[in-house]
């Protein structure tokens, strides 16, 4: 067998590892091994396509490799929880950029060659970089929005999308020119002309991410995703590497998908999430207004004995669970009231935290068993026989305002905790939450608030309970 069979052999091998680890990704409970195996057909694919182009001189491969795997290993034990979307913003942000950089090392190379460009070449190369470019500077903005370095609230300016409209058929323009489809523009040269075509698409990127809000995060995470996805496929086709164009079309796909279930989660079209400027505070000016209604305020005590003497208990995660990291506290006190023979459940939203995922990462990081975890439609028609559901730092997705016509939130499907007998909420404060809304909830004759850090609440619970 020669070495070339070889090469395609491991390509292959390389291509169903993607597709299988990709298919074990969709339950938490094979999700860690399928991430190993899409790991490992990277790796494969890597390897076999260094000894395709003949790399001999392996030494600065090697201290790549160390330098990346050694940033990677740290980044994964130090990185908190609450971190985690932005490491994920960062981690779009590297796939986007290295798809660009494919693109201009293949683009410079064919200018010092003095080779022509043809068309099919041009176009791939210009959606490559056009692809990449945005997904590296919108996951960017995406990544400081998420960690406070830029402000998490929409950000527009008069004539914004006309102003990204005309960007982008500036962008179309230019890169016709670089595919040779028209003549140089302005007396540019081609590496003047893509050159500025490069610094457009970074400036597109920015334009496009910085009016989101942050309720919208999810979504734009997995969008962002979809675009690296799709600009590494870009990529392949410039270089001719199948495996590469196989791999990136998976992700853009699978991104693209998780998209449309994240808008479908929140009963909005992607349009809007990309040109509504959502989440403009309207709320927040309302809770300002001196406006104070009754609420119903317990202990840890109290809340104790009502989970403890209960027969079923529904957890509502939300992103309060993940800054406060209580998820171990937590978990103790839902294995104490499993000791007890009460039913305890986890009801997830599809976007509950700050990127798709989240609370399913959050809680598997607890060892909380998968088969406690349902999403929204499995245990929606549960809530009206549950006693009590404990709700730890979710708002907005508990929102029971989605079901008026006139709210902001209207038609956003959400948990239908309200219908419990019993709904405990623990938060700091009734702030509101991403949608910048009141939520009615806490107001509720039936609903018990408890004020405090997550953490040190559950913590109070578990002594509670245990005494109980």
């Amino acid at each position: 067998m020669d070495l070339s069979t070889m090469v395609e052999l491991a390509y292959l091998a390389s291509a169903v590892l993607f597709v299988v680890g990709l298919k074990r990704m969709q339950s938490p409970a094979t999700a860690r091994p399928g991430n190993g195996l899409a790991a490992a057909a990277m790796l494969l694919a890597i390897i076999a396509t260094l000894i395709d182009n003949q790399v001999l001189n392996w030494t600065g491969i090697l201290i790549g490799v160390a330098i990346g795997g050694l940033a990677g290993a740290v980044a994964a034990r130090t990185v908190k929880m609450t971190a985690m979307p932005e490491m994920v913003g960062i981690f779009n942000a590297f796939g986007g950029g290295a798809s660009a950089l494919v693109a201009a090392a293949e683009f410079v190379r064919l200018q010092n060659a003095g080779l022509a460009v043809d068309a099919g070449t041009g176009i791939t190369i210009a959606l490559s970089m056009l692809i990449g470019a945005v997904t590296f500077s919108g996951s960017l903005i995406a990544f400081g929005k998420l960690n406070g370095m830029v402000t998490g609230n929409p950000v527009t300016f008069p004539l914004q999308k006309p102003v990204n409209a005309l960007l982008f058929i500036g962008l179309l323009v230019l890169g016709a020119s670089i595919a040779g489809v028209v003549g140089a523009l302005g007396g540019l040269t081609p590496i003047a002309t893509f050159g500025v075509f490069t610094g457009l698409a970074l400036l597109l990127g920015i334009l496009l991410v910085i009016p989101i809000g942050g309720a919208d995060m999810p979504v734009v995470i997995s969008l962002l995703n979809s675009y690296s996805g799709l600009a590494a496929s870009a990529a392949g086709f410039i270089i001719g590497n199948m495996v590469l164009i196989i791999s990136g079309a998976l992700v853009g796909a699978a991104g693209l998908f998780l998209t449309m279930l994240m808008c479908k989660a929140m009963n909005r079209s992607l349009a809007n999430v990309m040109f509504g400027a959502f989440g403009q505070a309207g709320g927040k000016a309302a809770l300002a207004s001196g406006e104070k209604k009754p609420v119903r305020s317990v202990d840890a005590e109290q809340a104790a004995m009502v989970m403890a003497y209960a027969q079923s208990v529904v957890v509502v995660p939300g992103y309060g669970l993940a800054v406060a990291q209580a998820q171990h506290e937590l978990k103790k006190v839902m294995d104490l009231l499993s000791e007890r023979g009460v039913d305890v459940k986890y009801a997830i939203h599809p976007v509950a935290g700050r990127m798709p995922g989240h609370m399913n990462v959050l809680l598997a990081e607890a060892d909380v068993p998968y088969d406690r975890l349902y999403d929204l439609d499995e245990i929606n028609d549960d809530f009206k026989g549950t006693d009590v559901v404990l709700i730890v730092g979710a708002n907005d997705v508990v929102n029971p305002d989605a079901r008026d016509p006139n709210s902001v939130i209207a038609g956003m499907p959400i948990l239908d905790v309200d219908y419990a007998r019993n709904v405990i909420v623990v938060k700091r404060s009734l702030s509101p939450g991403f949608a910048g809304i009141d939520n009615p909830l806490f107001y509720m004759d039936h609903t018990m608030m408890f004020f405090g850090d997550a953490k040190k609440a559950m913590a109070d619970v578990v002594k509670e309970v245990r005494e109980a």
